[in-house]
C-alpha cells in the first residue's frame, strides 16, 4: 500500500496514528538537524518532520511512514495546519528536475512557460480546484437531468459537413478517398432525430468542435451541456433548466439564486443595454436622447439617426484628461465610435459639458434629467446608426462598470433573454441569414409573416427562441424547433438555401420529419463557460484540462503537426506549397 491517508485528511483527532503518506515535496526548510518538508497531493499538504539532513528536492515524488503528532507552531491556514509526521523511513519512488517555475498559488511562471508544461501547473491549487469545480458540477448535472427523466446518448463525432455559420474542422477519410468528415459544431440535427425517434428527454455533456478566431471565452473544441425535450412549448423548458440552475447554484456553491428568473426581450436587452446578454448586476441603462438634442445647431446630432446616453454614477470628478483617454478608448476599432460627448453634473449642481456652446444649461438640464443624473454624476453620450451606437454604448457601459468595480464575480445575476428576431439581413450578400440556426421555429404568432415575400415582413418574425444570461454572459441558449418538414423547407427557402443544397445537406431531416416529429425543443449550455464564472474567473482555460492558446495550438503536445508523407499517401492528399 502506497498510502494509508491522504495529505488532506489528518487531523489532530489522529494524533498518534502510524501513517503512510505518499506526494510530491511541495518545499524543503532546514533548521539545524531538522527538515521539514510539505509533502502535497490533490487533497492538500501535510508537513513532515526528519530529524536528519536530507537531499529531497522540489517535485521529488516520496514515500514516508511515521507518527502523526501534534504541531508545536500551527499553521490555521491548511486543514492539517494543526498535525504534522514526525517521520521514520523516507522512500524515494522518483526523483524530478527543477521544474521550470514555482508549483505554488501564484506561479513565478508565464502563461506560454506554463502551457508548455501544462502538467506541472496542473498540480498547483488554483487548476485542481478550477476542474474540482467541474466535476462537482457535471455531476449535479447528470443528478438533475436523470431525476427529471432524461436518457444520457452520445452522438457521433465524424458527422457530414454542413458549413452555416462557423468553419467545420474536416477530416479525411481513408475508405473513402477524396471524402471527408466534419467534428460537429453541436449535436443540432442528431438530437432533433432522437426526438423523431421517441427519445423523449435526452441530455449529454458533449465536446463540440468550430473552426473560429479564439479569445479568452473560446476554444476550438468546447464542451456543452446538450438538451433536448419532445411535446414542450416554450415555458416548459424555461422552468425545466431554470431549475437545473437554481439547483447548481445551491449544491455548488451554497447560494440561493432569488427566482423566478427575471425575463427581457432580445429588443428591450437592445434598448436599454446595448446587448443581448446585458450584465444586470448593475445600473447605467441606455437612454434616447435624440428628442432632446437636435435643432440645436450641433450638426453631430442633427444629423444622427439615433443619440443615445448613459449615466455614470459619481464618475463626475473625472478629469479633462480622463474625459480625452476615454474619447480615444471609444476610437478604437474593438468599440467603432466616432467620438464621445459627456455632460457633467457636478456636486454643487453646475453643469459643464463637451457642447457648451451649442445649448443652455437648461436644454442640458432636461438631458440630465432624462437619463435620471443627480450631483456628481456623468453622462456620456453617443449618436449614429441606432443599432451601431446601442451597441457601442452597451461596450462603454460594461467597460465603466469594470472601471467603477460594480462587475463582482462573487454576485449573480441570471436573465432569460426572449424573443430574437428570426432572421438578420446581410447587406453585403443581399440574403437572410438565421439568428440562431436554420432549425429554430418561428413565433406561432408571426407565421403569417413568415410566409411573406416582403424582406419588411420577414425582419419582424421572432424566433421562439430564448438565452439563458449570467453576468453579462450568455451561457446557454436553445429553442423550440421546426418539426414539420413544409416549415422546414420554407425556412430554408427563406435562407437562400436551394432544394437541391437543402437535400444534400440536410435530406435526413427533412426526410425523418415526413414520419411523425413531435413538437419539441431544447437548449445547450456552454459547460466551460459556466464553470469559469461560477470559480469567479473571466477566462475559460484554465477549467479545461489541456485547452489550446489564441492560435488554437497546443505547445505541450505541439499541435497541429505536419503527418507523414506515407499518412498523406493513403489519404490521396497533397500539400499544396507556395
Amino acid at each position: 500500500m502506497y498510502r494509508t491517508h491522504t495529505c488532506g485528511e489528518l487531523r489532530i483527532g489522529d494524533a498518534g496514528k502510524k501513517v503512510t503518506l505518499a506526494g510530491w515535496v511541495q518545499r524543503t526548510r532546514k533548521f539545524g538537524s531538522m527538515t521539514f518538508i510539505d509533502l502535497r497531493d490533490r487533497y492538500g499538504i501535510t508537513q513532515l518532520v526528519l530529524d536528519s539532513d536530507t537531499d529531497l528536492g522540489r517535485e521529488f515524488v516520496i514515500q514516508v511512514c511515521g507518527e502523526v503528532v501534534e504541531r508545536q507552531s500551527k499553521n490555521p491556514n491548511l486543514p492539517t495546519g494543526d498535525v504534522e509526521i514526525k517521520v521514520e523511513k523516507v522512500n524515494v519512488l522518483n526523483k524530478a528536475q527543477t521544474p521550470p517555475f514555482t508549483i505554488e498559488e501564484v506561479s513565478d511562471g508565464g502563461e506560454d512557460i506554463r502551457a508548455k508544461y501544462r502538467y506541472l501547473d496542473l498540480r498547483r491549487g488554483p487548476l485542481q480546484r478550477a476542474l474540482a469545480l467541474r466535476h462537482r458540477l457535471a455531476q449535479e448535472v447528470r443528478t438533475y437531468l436523470d431525476a427529471q427523466g432524461f436518457m444520457e446518448i452520445e452522438t457521433p463525432y465524424l458527422i457530414k459537413s454542413t458549413p452555416e455559420g462557423a468553419r467545420d474542422f474536416v477530416v479525411p477519410s481513408r475508405m473513402n478517398q477524396g471524402q471527408f468528415y466534419a467534428l460537429p459544431q453541436s449535436p443540432q440535427t442528431f438530437k432533433q432525430l432522437l426526438m423523431v425517434a421517441g427519445y423523449d428527454r435526452y441530455f449529454q455533456i458533449v465536446r463540440c468542435f468550430r473552426d473560429e478566431d479564439l479569445r479568452a471565452d473560446r476554444q476550438p473544441e468546447f464542451t456543452q451541456i446538450d438538451c433536448e425535450m419532445s411535446f414542450v412549448e416554450q415555458e416548459d423548458v424555461l422552468n425545466t433548466f431554470e431549475g437545473m440552475m437554481l439547483t447548481m447554484f445551491r449544491n455548488a456553491l451554497g447560494i440561493d439564486i432569488p427566482h423566478p428568473i427575471p425575463r427581457m426581450s432580445w429588443f428591450d436587452a437592445m434598448d436599454k443595454y446595448g446587448s443581448d446578454k446585458p450584465d444586470i448586476r448593475f445600473g447605467m441603462e441606455i437612454h434616447e436622447i435624440s428628442d432632446l438634442v437636435k435643432g440645436h445647431g450641433f450638426s453631430v446630432f442633427d444629423n444622427a439617426p439615433y443619440v443615445g446616453a448613459i449615466c455614470v454614477g459619481g464618475a463626475a470628478e473625472y478629469t479633462r484628461k480622463q474625459l480625452d483617454e476615454l474619447t480615444e478608448w471609444v476610437k478604437r476599432p474593438q468599440v467603432g465610435a466616432k467620438g464621445l460627448i459627456y455632460v457633467r453634473l457636478n456636486s454643487d449642481g453646475g453643469i459643464k459639458s463637451s457642447i457648451d456652446k451649442f445649448y443652455t444649461e437648461e436644454e442640458l438640464e432636461k438631458v440630465v434629467r432624462s437619463v435620471g443624473a443627480g450631483k456628481g454624476d456623468l453622462v456620456l453620450c453617443l449618436c449614429g446608426d441606432k443599432r451601431k451606437t446601442q451597441t457601442q454604448l452597451g461596450v462603454l457601459r460594461i467597460e465603466m462598470g469594470n472601471r467603477l468595480g460594480l462587475r463582482d464575480p462573487k454576485v449573480f445575476a441570471p436573465l432569460w433573454v426572449v424573443d430574437f428576431p428570426l432572421l438578420e439581413w446581410d447587406d453585403e450578400t443581399s440574403r437572410f441569414y438565421a439568428m440562431h440556426h436554420p432549425f429554430t421555429a418561428p413565433k406561432p404568432e408571426h407565421m403569417e409573416l413568415f410566409y411573406s415575400d416582403r424582406k419588411e415582413d420577414l425582419e419582424k418574425v421572432c424566433a421562439n427562441a430564448y438565452d439563458f444570461v449570467l453576468n453579462g454572459t450568455e451561457l446557454g441558449g436553445g429553442s423550440i424547433r421546426i418539426h414539420q418538414a413544409d416549415v422546414q423547407s420554407r425556412m430554408f427557402d427563406v435562407l437562400g438555401i436551394s432544394r437541391e443544397d437543402a437535400e444534400y445537406k440536410f435530406g435526413f431531416i427533412i426526410n425523418a420529419f415526413k414520419y411523425g416529429a413531435p413538437p419539441h425543443g431544447g437548449l445547450a449550455f456552454g459547460f466551460d463557460r459556466l464553470c469559469a464564472l461560477f470559480g469567479g474567473q473571466e477566462t475559460i482555460r484554465d477549467f479545461i484540462a489541456f485547452p489550446k492558446n489564441n492560435q488554437g495550438r497546443d505547445v505541450m503536445i505541439d499541435s497541429p503537426s505536419r503527418i507523414d508523407d506515407e499518412q498523406l499517401e493513403e489519404l490521396n492528399i497533397a500539400i499544396k506549397t507556395e
